[in-house]
């Protein structure tokens, strides 16, 4: 078969992506799916849309942010391990440094009214992004009456009955496997399909045929590349024990961050009780009040919504060494280090095996099903941010924001009609967010 693919990108242009992505990356995972689609899927061409929801799918399996691990992945796929590093580090860095200010602000200042004013004029535009996230995901990957019900049920699960995304996952997992065995034509589809999507896979770079960087798993680079996670996790610790004081808190921050970072599966929605339960009830770092401020705070950043771990971090040595902002600032760091490392390890050693999975029928038709219920998830997603940010008060008609409704629907017109730059996008809606914020 000839291999019509486009030439590979260069890095300096990935990297330029990469770099944007980090800033913009507004809306949690859906958002960042929404932007990582349009762009690398939709205007660049350099991932297929089946490659890139069967690498998604494998990465909700994984525990940590799904959406940097799929960023890792891609990035890997694009240019090898310096782009997989550079994708992952760039995705995060904008909304450490964003959230590194907010937390020296709050500990110094309290709430600053006019910087919440503004992100609250960004939420409208991150509602309409995620709007057209999921007409576009629901687009690509709702293929027959099966994916229709498979995400009608996880909406429903998730919407009415507050079931988790990891137990939503793992019930679409049972279903395909059982539909498999009982009826396997009804997961894969007809051949037709699929002879019709293999055409469509040759206009990409990356696609069914792509062979993995790195595409035989060899004990040898496992060994060598977790050495080299082992090394890395060793540093920061062996330093605190030799120069600094106080190790035990270090130690335990050290600890319980990696231990989440490896425990918990299903995103930031699993992760975040998991740490709000032990850094406030158990050891204390910071109040109750204060989790719910660190939420706010990492609402406002871009990146994903772990990131909220930083705050846990800045406050516990804040707390600790008795209102250091210095020792805030480097427990934030250190926390930071410590829940985005594994990351690299999964994807870089997990990596060929995600490309090899993409051939096997069984496995991409239980993938797609897990798609499928991504795309409820989405829906979930949208009513349930939309409903704060339209409805402040209570779902009723005397809590309506007209001024928040009318600016989604703009937010829609200028991407949907001109095709607004996401970036243009964020930056109008903060200035209308502070033009807001003073006329009322």
């Amino acid at each position: 078969m000839e291999d019509t693919r486009l030439e590979k990108p260069g890095f300096k242009e990935a990297l330029r992506f990469w770099i944007k992505l980090g800033w913009i990356s507004f809306g949690g995972t859906a958002g960042h799916i929404a932007i990582m689609h349009d762009f690398l899927v939709g205007q660049k061409k350099w991932m297929s849309n089946s490659r890139f929801f069967h690498a998604l799918s494998i990465c909700m399996l994984l525990p940590g942010p799904e959406a940097q691990q799929l960023a890792i992945y891609i990035g890997w796929q694009l240019h090898g391990k310096k782009g997989g590093l550079a994708a992952g580090i760039l995705f995060v860095i904008p909304s450490v440094l964003i959230l590194l200010i907010l937390s020296v602000i709050y500990v110094s200042y309290g709430s600053l009214p006019w910087i919440y004013a503004m992100f609250n004029g960004l939420k409208p535009a991150v509602i309409a992004i995620i709007i057209i996230a999921l007409f576009k995901v629901g687009q690509k990957s709702l293929r027959g009456l099966l994916h229709y019900l498979i995400a009608g049920l996880a909406f429903i699960c998730i919407f009415f009955f507050n079931i988790s995304l990891l137990l939503i996952i793992a019930g679409s997992i049972a279903i395909a496997i059982v539909i498999q065995y009982l009826k396997p034509d009804l997961l894969h589809g007809k051949s037709k399909i699929k002879s019709e999507e293999l055409q469509e896979e040759k206009g990409y770079y990356i696609n069914s045929l792509s062979v993995e960087p790195d595409h035989d798993f060899k004990i040898r680079t496992f060994i060598k590349q977790l050495s080299i996670f082992l090394l890395l996790w060793l540093i920061p610790i062996g330093l605190f024990y030799f120069i600094a004081g106080e190790f035990i808190f270090w130690k335990q921050l050290t600890l319980f961050f990696t231990q989440a970072a490896f425990m918990t599966i299903g995103g930031s929605y699993t992760v975040l009780p998991y740490v709000a339960q032990f850094a406030v009830a158990k050891l204390a770092w910071l109040s109750k009040m204060q989790m719910v401020d660190g939420f706010a705070l990492a609402e406002t950043t871009p990146g994903p919504l772990i990131i909220v771990v930083g705050f846990v971090g800045f406050m516990a040595g804040f707390n600790h060494f008795q209102g250091s902002l210095l020792m805030g600032s480097l427990a934030l760091l250190v926390t930071v280090f410590y829940t985005f490392l594994p990351c690299f390890l999964f994807i870089f050693v997990g990596g060929p095996l995600i490309g090899k999975s993409h051939g096997n029928e069984t496995i991409g038709g239980v993938l797609k099903l897990v798609t499928a219920a991504v795309v409820g998830v989405i829906l979930n997603l949208t009513l349930f941010l939309g409903k704060d940010v339209i409805f402040p008060g209570g779902v009723t008609l005397q809590h309506l924001d007209l001024i928040a409704l009318a600016w989604v629907a703009v937010s829609l017109f200028l991407s949907l009609k001109f095709e607004l730059n996401v970036v243009y996008l964020i930056l109008l809606s903060l200035l209308f967010g502070l033009i807001r914020y003073y006329i009322g």
